[in-house]
């Protein structure tokens, strides 16, 4: 009985420290080594501070500004609107807030939803708000469905190029940019499908914005 107990607590002791402390290094160190990007969250800096990862999507917007001239608030808290200046990246649902890498979800409403209807409606109001003023031709049936609908994680850091090449006219407009220079930036900041066939293309719109950003427009 006695050997049978202490040979479990050398078991015990012996798995804790390889599997619990020797494994996890391991593995850490041959991430730091072979995928030092990958192992740090793939963070995104600049003038030496990070501003996001290259893997997880933001916002970009502005406070509402109130007629008296200072921010609008509600319930204590700063009343936000997408900034024009910026691509947009696709809408979030997590919780907690939109883009909370903490809290990765989707809305867990079904396509035959109410409130996904109402949420749609909304996100496509707000779509045709922003973007028509620069590109009048512009419909409901163009929308980019990754405009309107909240991915599975909530945290997509890319948006489709259909997506941005609407959003193009806009950026163009408001930082008197030509067409030229927006779309080679979309270009530089495209992926493309995994493995040359998995998925689909994405523009990464942080790395875009920050390119924008370094125009300084």
């Amino acid at each position: 009985m006695r050997r049978d107990i202490v040979t479990s607590i050398i078991a015990i002791l012996l798995f804790t420290l390889l599997l619990g402390i020797v494994y996890p290094l391991v593995i850490e160190g041959v991430g730091q080594v072979a995928f030092p990007g990958n192992a740090n969250g793939q963070k995104i800096y600049r003038d030496g501070k990070v501003v996001g990862s290259k893997i997880i999507g933001q916002a970009f917007e502005v406070p509402v500004i109130a007629h008296n001239g200072k921010p609008e608030e509600k319930e204590g808290e700063p009343v936000l609107q997408a900034d024009p200046r910026y691509f947009q990246s696709r809408p979030s649902a997590t919780e907690g807030g939109p883009y909370d890498a903490a809290a990765s979800t989707f809305s867990n409403l079904g396509p035959n939803s109410r409130l996904t209807k109402q949420a749609d409606e909304e996100r496509i109001k707000e779509y045709l708000a922003l973007n028509r003023p620069y590109d009048p031709g512009l419909t409901v049936a163009k929308i980019p469905v990754d405009a309107v609908n909240t991915s599975a994680s909530g945290l997509d850091p890319q948006i489709s190029e259909a997506n941005a090449d609407i959003q193009a006219h806009r950026i163009a407009a408001l930082r008197h940019l030509s067409s030229s220079e927006i779309d080679a930036l979309i270009a530089k900041y495209t992926s493309a499908r995994g493995l040359g066939f998995s998925g689909e293309p994405g523009v990464n719109v942080l790395e875009l914005n920050l390119a924008l950003d370094r125009i300084g427009r």
